[in-house]
């Protein structure tokens, strides 16, 4: 106890901590993705449940991972060469999440544009099972748990920071899941832009995995555009629409 008031006494550690749940709340963004688009398949009564159980998951994920932080830190050493490339399991991990989001979003991508697909499109129908969802869920939540404590030790050596940090940005997810989601299933044309956002993280995944790092600013700032201007977009639309309803 005496160590925790100690710590917040200490005016580096909340600059810390502050960073710290940026960055938790934007490596989180992408978790939240996948867990939105993924609900959204199942029947409406099971969506909100599937949202949270997913993001519980993540949640004790990255606390059981923080307490294996000695553990941790040894998946960043090499343990295997692969064409000239010297992979730790953190890479290993990185680059199976990075092939299975890829996989993911351009299965999810075909059904949504393909016209014998039309009725079995991801919103609003039960594409997949509930187990199902949750498993998947489950396996890009330790993706992306891994890459977010991994993160978390590279930015402090103090646990109960990293521990605030983390409950914080799961805190932010759960309150913006329901939005989310909603947004997602209301806006079709959001749903392809959201799989588009999947399929550039997964090829990050896999990039990173095999030691080419690619800035993470360039992939949000490249996200952002795309959104501004989807919004931009729906914004013409919506205007259209009330002018056509107008001149009835």
């Amino acid at each position: 106890m005496q160590d925790i008031i100690a710590l917040m006494q200490q005016p580096e550690a909340w600059v810390a901590l502050g960073t710290l749940v940026v960055m938790e709340v934007v490596l989180g963004i992408d978790n939240l993705l996948f867990i939105s688009i993924l609900s959204n398949k199942l029947p409406e009564g099971q969506r909100e449940r599937a949202r949270r159980v997913g993001i519980g998951l993540a949640l004790v994920l990255r606390l059981g991972l923080l307490a294996t932080i000695a553990w941790i830190v040894q998946l960043t050493q090499p343990v295997v060469t692969i064409l000239g490339n010297e992979l730790s399991w953190k890479d290993m991990i990185l680059i199976a999440g990075g092939l299975f989001l890829v996989w993911k979003a351009t299965k999810e991508i075909h059904h949504h544009v393909d016209p014998a697909d039309h009725e079995d499109t991801m919103v609003g129908v039960a594409g997949v099972s509930f187990g199902s969802a949750i498993v998947q869920i489950l396996i890009l939540d330790l993706v992306f748990s891994i890459d977010s404590i991994i993160t978390a030790v590279g930015m402090t050596p103090h646990v109960e920071i990293m521990v605030v940090a983390v409950v914080t940005a799961v805190t932010v997810m759960l309150l913006a899941a329901n939005p989310l989601a909603a947004f997602i299933g209301k806006n079709p044309t959001i749903v392809m832009l959201a799989l588009s956002f999947l399929l550039l993280i997964g090829t990050t995944l896999i990039a990173e995995g095999f030691g080419v790092h690619v800035p993470k600013g360039y992939v949000y700032a490249a996200m952002a555009f795309s959104a501004i201007v989807e919004g931009l977009n729906m914004w013409a639309r919506n205007a259209r629409l009330r002018k056509q309803a107008a001149s009835r």
